[in-house]
């Protein structure tokens, strides 16, 4: 999962893709990078780290011009490294280009390996990589028949932005596993994972880009092509779950909306009698006001999450109890002592930081703990754009929702059902990819993807 972000014929373009970045940090903390075109030049600046600590107001004099895109990265494929933050910025045959993806691609590992025997040299780890080299392989005639026909080789989860000296390009594949949106901005047009990096910028939003939907932005206005062979629309369901913020539209829909009726529908099919209902901060915490607003228990804010923590930490030599969930967590006794709680979460992956989270809660004098999640259990990995266990480390993927609860040490557990989860997001059962939930990918693979495969 990562962030991407681009913007064509504005002012201070390199400015208001850090702004950009800055609302969709969310999505990715490991490196984030601007590359920037003035027509003539494309420069670029990349760095590992978060957004705000990589620019600085001297830095946007080396990426000038009106066009930029940007990325904030989470990796899931190769390591987190500078070598693999992006946006990637090559010389080519036709020229310059950037590239800036957000998704997995599950034939990665062979296109790539019929790269190297025809000679290819990669500098990188990454399977956006691939996508450039085939590129500069293609035997067609232009830049955009030439990325059209590179992406026909590839498979599985994309969407990209790519700059040129002159063009700004937004593609999602076919089956259009990851969001992205189109909007407007002061004579100029911008594309972003989220909607909310348009509110930071003042931009206003016109539509999200449709399955297999290539977006060309230029001096000559906005040119929609549908390039690829249609396939059967597969969202990922888990943006609504727990990848964007709450006050973005993805897909077309609203993110707040959708996680307060995934809270609605667990109410719905598995109400318990308790005092408060509280969320794990902050991705559960719409769900959990859904949740109490259909099931009419209070809601309270009984667990408060740090916002400032580090990528490292210093541990006291003197052992801390569950001393990684301290650090981000902490329990409000006046609060919870002597009640019973609904406690709300997103999701279990492998269930230590929930089993730390009931033995923190404990200590404050909490009573009986109902623990629900508002999504189904997590069985199988994605290989789609996220970096989940594997299905070893998965919790559900061995143990049923009763050998669950034990482990966690609660009073009960449930989980919301995917037919819940349908009916709260809205649309069509077939119109998503479940496949986290029951092992059904929609892209097949002949071996499972591995992160670390490119690694040498």
């Amino acid at each position: 999962m990562c962030g991407v972000f681009g913007i064509y014929n504005v002012e201070e373009a390199s400015k208001l893709a850090y702004l950009g970045l800055y609302a969709l940090q969310h999505r990715g903390q490991e490196s984030a990078g601007i590359a920037s075109s003035d027509g003539a030049k494309i420069y670029s600046y990349v760095r590992m780290g978060l957004v705000a600590d990589n620019f600085t107001p001297d830095i946007f004099d080396k990426i000038p011009g009106r066009a930029a895109i940007g990325h904030c990265r989470y990796s899931t494929t190769g390591t987190s490294s500078i070598k693999n933050a992006q946006p990637l910025t090559v010389s080519y045959s036709r020229g310059q280009l950037a590239m800036a993806h957000n998704g997995n691609l599950v034939n990665a590992d062979m296109v790539r390996a019929e790269l190297e025997a025809n000679g290819s040299i990669f500098s990188s780890t990454t399977d956006t990589e691939v996508i450039i080299h085939l590129l500069a392989h293609s035997k067609k005639n232009g830049f955009r028949e030439m990325l059209i026909d590179a992406l026909k080789k590839v498979k599985g989860a994309f969407s990209l932005v790519v700059l040129t000296e002159n063009e700004l390009v937004g593609v999602v594949d076919p089956w259009n596993f990851r969001p992205i949106s189109l909007g407007k901005k002061d004579g100029g047009y911008v594309l972003a994972s989220e909607t909310c990096a348009f509110d930071i910028i003042d931009a206003e939003y016109i539509r999200t880009l449709e399955p297999g939907e290539m977006i060309i932005i230029s001096e000559k206005g906005v040119e929609s092509l549908k390039p690829f062979k249609p396939a059967k629309q597969k969202k990922c369901i888990f943006e609504f779950i727990y990848f964007s913020r709450p006050d973005s539209y993805i897909f077309g829909q609203s993110v707040q909306k959708a996680r307060k009726a995934l809270g609605a529908e667990l109410a719905k099919e598995n109400i318990v009698k308790a005092d408060y209902v509280i969320p794990v901060p902050d991705s559960a915490n719409s769900s959990a006001t859904g949740y109490a607003l259909e099931s009419k228990i209070p809601y309270e804010m009984g667990i408060i999450r740090n916002h400032y923590i580090g990528r490292t930490f210093i541990e006291p030599s003197q052992s801390i109890r569950d001393f990684g969930a301290k650090i981000k967590y902490n329990p409000v006794k006046e609060i919870l002592n002597g009640k019973d709680l609904v406690v709300i979460d997103d999701s279990i992956v492998r269930g230590t930081t929930s089993r730390k989270l009931v033995k923190m809660l404990r200590r404050v004098g909490a009573k009986d703990i109902h623990w629900r999640i508002s999504s189904p259990p997590i069985t199988h990995p994605c290989f789609y754009g996220v970096d989940t266990a594997t299905r070893a480390e998965l919790i559900a993927a061995s143990h049923t929702v009763e050998e669950i609860k034990k482990y966690l040490k609660v009073e009960s557990l449930s989980y919301l059902s995917i037919d819940g989860l349908v009916k709260a997001v809205g649309g069509k059962k077939e119109d998503y990819c479940l496949a986290c939930f029951c092992g059904e990918y929609p892209v097949e693979f002949n071996a499972e993807p591995e992160k670390m495969g490119f690694e040498r």
